[in-house]
């Protein structure tokens, strides 16, 4: 960050208890009096049904330079909490219908209560004075406005910084968060980045002005290991250096074991237990806290185990906890050197000018009933490696074998490809999207078995109340729509839909990701469950290494489009031999306070760029055999 920068707008004085003036620069002690503070907090909807009570009477305040986490499942009221202190939750249709939200705005200017005052007066400390992030990058960023735009708006309006200052300060804010080539990205539009890179910008955005309080709802759930790691180790370092407090709401208790000083436990809007971090990690006094602890994933809880092993879940009678073996030596799926690339035009006549090396010389097998589970940073290639094994995208160029039960789906023509569909389907990462909101649940998930005529009449409707029974939802939920169901429930249908055909071959691109814990630690035990019955193969794709190590049979760590370490799940936790998958492993968050990694830990190499001039080749893929069945990438492929 630049020291001009520092010179023109970091001379801000903050009063510690004593009355005693210290720069916001020091690393200054909390001040006797909260900067903010929750009192009695009650948020009401409006509904046809009557009014709804998103929060009821909540209070808990926040110390400057310090960070308070809220957790709890999707419904708990921790997002409407953090919305109504920001004033937004009336955009909403929301009203605070009790309580004071207390904000010490400092500089001389005294306390007030963000509930009662003019929203003139809410308008100047929202993005200045509190700086929120938001989940959904995608709905939080104009996609009419640059990249650059967006911005420098709140800087130029709240700094009054020039136009060539204000883009210098954009520059430095996406360098700080990771965003490769950021001068060209401020000319680009939020469709023109990945999901990972949009959360990047959102991220920028709310750091821009430095606030006094930072409010981060859910602000690492689409990143990456290594990404999240540099955002949570860059917010540790704000909060350090400018005592900014920070309001951090997620349902990754890994990452509230990290970051947070301070734990809420929110449980249907109220306030069930609070204390610091040490405190409910390792003494929990309410039953709902002990069950959502229980139903994290921990990084080395699966260490001597060979198998995959379902989750234990508190309060859940009857639950089968057996490993889950390899069904049989049979290969279900073969991939041999799959390359996969796409175009990148550019000029007037939109003409070839490079190439996107997504998918480069990969080969793995996956077994009857076997686990293979690929992880990486964004823009590694293992979601186009998923979709490219289904056929589903176009790119400009595309080779190798793919291989399905010995039958290659690269040569099959559009007849026999849809035939061999109904031998491997796809879980997405967002359920909603995939889902089509204006038809009833009992339609979606019937129709593949009414395309491939399977069945129709009552027995079209007795196979699909028996797939909602199979993934633990009631008949009666046959003709909700889908937003009427939850994220986790949505996912099931999901699932559901996908099994509809008796598949042989599942591909699960981050089909968990977005769940809150309790109800992704169920979900990942259906998949499991599902897995061990019907004997069936899985590519599990995602980013969450205490998930990957808790499914998988065999795991491939993807770099830049390669596969650059193979082996079993043991093999690559327990004995990891890439420099790559060392790195991955060290990222990870761990869900234990005494655990936490220091912010020089958290310093890694941007990742290079996967597009290449036309005509670029690059050489094959060269494995040592480290250990039987145990592969890493020979060479260096960082550039």
């Amino acid at each position: 960050m630049s020291s001009k920068f520092y010179q023109r707008h970091q001379k801000r004085l903050i009063v510690i208890g004593n009355g005693t003036l210290m720069s916001k620069r020091l690393n200054t002690p909390a001040l006797t009096e909260p900067l903010a503070k929750i009192e009695n907090l009650r948020v009401e909807f409006q509904t046809r049904r009557g009014t709804v009570v998103g929060v009821k009477d909540i209070s808990f305040d926040i110390q400057a330079g310090e960070t308070v986490a809220i957790v709890g499942e999707s419904g708990s009221g921790k997002s409407v909490s953090s919305l109504s202190l920001m004033r937004l939750v009336e955009y909403g249709g929301g009203t605070i219908a009790n309580g004071r939200l207390l904000f010490d705005r400092g500089d001389n200017k005294g306390q007030i209560d963000l509930a009662s005052v003019d929203q003139t007066v809410v308008k100047q400390i929202r993005g200045n004075e509190i700086g929120m992030i938001f989940q959904e990058p995608m709905t939080s960023l104009n996609p009419v406005f640059t990249i650059g735009r967006q911005l420098t708006e709140g800087m130029r309006l709240h700094l009054k910084l020039s136009r060539k200052a204000a883009r210098e300060r954009a520059i430095e804010l996406l360098r700080q968060v990771r965003i490769p080539e950021p001068e060209r990205r401020l000319g680009q539009y939020p469709h023109e980045l990945s999901g990972g890179m949009r959360q990047r910008v959102v991220i920028a955005m709310a750091l821009a002005c430095e606030p006094r309080l930072l409010i981060a709802d859910e602000p690492t759930t689409a990143l990456d290991v290594t990404i999240q790691a540099e955002i949570l180790a860059l917010m540790n370092r704000l909060k350090k250096e400018h005592g900014t407090a920070v309001l951090f709401i997620t349902h990754d208790m890994a990452v509230v074991a990290q970051m947070a000083d301070r734990v809420v436990v929110m449980y249907r809007g109220e306030k069930v237990e609070e204390g610091t971090v040490e405190e409910i990690f390792n003494n929990p006094q309410h039953e709902y806290t002990k069950s959502l602890l229980a139903a994290v994933p921990r990084l080395g809880d699966m260490r001597g185990k060979s198998a995959p092993e379902p989750l234990r879940l508190l309060n859940v009678e009857g639950q089968n906890l057996k490993p889950i073996p390899i069904a049989d030596e049979s290969v279900v799926l073969d991939v041999e050197h799959l390359v996969t690339r796409f175009a990148v035009k550019g000029g007037f006549f939109r003409r070839l000018v490079a190439r996107v090396h997504a998918v480069e010389d990969v080969s793995f097998k996956i077994r009857t009933g076997e686990t293979l589970s690929l992880v990486g940073e964004s823009g590694c290639g293992k979601s186009t490696c998923g979709r490219s094994i289904l056929r589903l995208l176009d790119p400009l160029e595309q080779r190798g074998q793919i291989l399905l039960e010995g039958r290659d789906v690269m040569a099959f023509d559009d007849n026999e490809l849809r035939k061999a569909r109904r031998d491997m389907q796809m879980i997405f990462q967002d359920p909603f999207a995939s889902l089509n909101p204006q038809m009833q649940l009992l339609e979606q998930v019937a129709e593949p078995l009414r395309n491939y005529k399977l069945a129709s009449g009552s027995e079209l409707h007795d196979r699909v109340a028996a797939l909602f029974e199979r993934v633990e939802l009631p008949r009666s939920f046959l003709h909700r729509y889908p937003h009427e169901l939850s994220g986790g429930q949505r996912q099931r249908i999901a699932i559901a839909r996908a099994l509809a055909l008796n598949p042989k071959l599942i591909i699960a691109d981050e089909a968990v990701s977005a769940l809150d814990v309790s109800v992704q630690a169920q979900v990942l035990n259906l998949l499991m469950e599902l897995q061990a019955d019907l004997g069936i193969s899985m590519l599990f794709i995602s980013h969450d290494m205490a998930v990957v190590e808790r499914v998988s049979h065999q795991v491939g760590v993807m770099y830049l489009g390669r596969i650059v370490e193979l082996g079993s799940r043991q093999s690559i936790f327990e004995n990891p031999q890439h420099p790559y998958t060392r790195a991955l492993m060290s990222a990870v968050p761990i869900a234990d306070p005494a655990m936490r990694k220091l912010d020089k830990e958290l310093n890694f190499t941007p990742i290079p760029s996967p597009i290449h001039p036309v005509g670029y080749e690059p050489g094959p893929s060269k494995y040592d055999e480290v250990e039987p069945g145990h592969f890493v990438l020979q060479g260096d492929w960082s550039n």
